[in-house]
């Protein structure tokens, strides 16, 4: 009887076990590729139509401080990935990988029990499925990704074998994604949804194009890349709905870095490839109705690598044991309507390396003909940092947010001789009035927690986490 008495305890444990973890939310990350902070109807754009986000805005929790780790895309894609500065793992500009070695938002939640997906630009490596950088190796049970932008009537990889899409590219994605999350409904999920769009070439479907008639076709076809990844939107939101998801689903919404067109930053200095603010501020939302049943704007500052330690206190994981340092924090209070107020300052470096180009349709097409020929070649080895970084040197230019205060380190390739500039956010968004003269004691704190920072991240990209 005892015996009996004690498996129907733990069996009721288990079950009650399931039932909590089943309550656990769905997450979603979306990201536009070079979407500017000002890309937006809710920024006041006079032009753009973005009907679907300025819904999203009015009824979920909007950013208006929310940063990209980086001011171009693969960094930031790494950051989201891993919660940490991308120069830690060596991405250090578009077109690098991940390392092997991190650990991804999706390892974390696949060992939780959470079932994980990544539809369309990758960018973080190749997708060939036997190389260490591909989605299928970090995480991610099922993908169909390509290895940078794409435009309409894209080639994916689809767990490494090429498919051909037909359509317009937003809502190709979203529509294999929705297809996914039908399968898998019923225990939680992580779906990463990353758009091409919109990164030139611009080539908008005729459909969006209509709206912009009179604009130059350059513009009309900026704009229409943005408004079909806008109803791509529409088409998510409403597809969880209908598979009955929604009301529990984290719907994290941004962009990868700043804008390029004149009108993309809404008034901020800089642009794609800068740290001034155009470079790095971009839109962010989140939508969870469970939680977030009021409409919210915060200034709160908040940063790409916030979403990885952010997620896992959501979904009530602990980080894992062998995890290494992070840059982000988690913004559950913040999501939770509970008092926040962020004390860990932001670290920005856009280390002066190479870009890598990569075109995608012409990689997939070369990767399906060698499957139709039956003589795949192996992935290039990729995922290693080989060799080591100096400690006394931090090349390229760099920058740090505490608060309100941002400092500006302007250094060459080699990192001598650097310069510094000091703004005060809350007063001069547009990075005008450099304080350095007039606030020592301020730029002299910021210089020193910068300079600990940039050492922190050459640690780690010398290997000192993995030891």
């Amino acid at each position: 009887m005892k015996c009996h008495a004690l498996f129907l305890l733990l069996t009721v444990v288990v079950i009650c076990t399931i039932q909590a973890a089943d309550k656990r939310p769905n997450i979603i990350l979306a990201m536009a590729d070079d979407q500017g902070w000002g890309d937006m109807g809710y920024m006041g754009h006079k032009v753009l139509k973005t009907p679907v986000f300025d819904e999203m805005a009015k009824t979920g929790l909007r950013f208006d401080r929310f940063y990209a780790a980086a001011p171009v895309c693969s960094p930031t894609r790494a950051s989201v990935l891993t919660g940490r500065h991308p120069n830690r793992m060596g991405c250090f500009q578009w077109g690098h990988t991940l390392r092997k070695h991190e650990i991804t938002i999706a390892e974390a939640l696949k060992s939780a029990g959470y079932t994980t997906s990544h539809f369309g630009k990758w960018h973080l490596g190749s997708v060939r499925a036997d190389s260490e950088v591909a989605p299928g190796k970090n995480g991610f049970d099922e993908w169909a990704s390509a290895p940078n932008f794409y435009e309409n009537s894209p080639l994916f990889s689809h767990n490494g074998k090429v498919i051909e899409t037909k359509g317009e590219s937003s809502a190709i994605t979203v529509d294999l994604a929705l297809k996914w999350m039908a399968k898998v409904k019923d225990k939680p999920f992580l779906s990463v949804i990353w758009f091409g769009n919109p990164h030139s070439p611009h080539i908008g479907t005729d459909k969006f194009l209509k709206m912009y008639e009179g604009e130059t076709k350059a513009y009309a076809n900026f704009y229409a890349e943005i408004t079909g990844m806008d109803a791509a939107m529409g088409q998510l939101r409403e597809g969880i709905r209908k598979l009955g998801v929604a009301d529990n689903t984290i719907l994290w919404y941004c962009s990868d870095n700043g804008g390029l067109k004149p009108n993309s930053m809404a008034g901020l200095s800089g642009k794609k490839g800068k740290l001034l603010e155009g470079g790095i501020r971009v839109p962010g939302i989140i939508e969870w109705p469970n939680i977030i049943k009021k409409h919210r704007i915060t200034n709160v500052p908040a940063n790409t690598v916030d979403i990885y330690p952010t997620i896992l206190e959501l979904a009530g994981i602990k980080q894992p044991a062998n995890q290494p340092l992070l840059d982000g924090v988690s913004l559950a209070p913040l999501i939770q309507s509970k008092t926040f107020v962020r004390k860990k300052p932001m670290g920005f470096w856009h280390y002066p390396a190479g870009g890598r180009g990569m075109h995608a349709h012409k990689m997939l097409e070369a990767l399906r003909a060698e499957q139709v020929a039956g003589n795949q070649a192996p992935a290039p080895k990729a995922g290693f940092v080989d060799k080591k970084y100096p400690l006394d040197k931090f090349p390229g230019p760099s920058a740090w947010i505490n608060g309100d205060w941002k400092l500006h380190r302007v250094a060459n390739k080699e990192g001598a001789n650097p310069a510094y500039r000091l703004y005060n956010l809350k007063k001069d968004v547009q990075e005008k009035t450099d304080l350095a003269a007039a606030q020592p004691e301020v730029l002299t704190r910021l210089k020193g927690e910068l300079a600990a920072w940039q050492k922190s991240v050459v640690n780690s990209l010398n290997g000192k986490d993995y030891r």
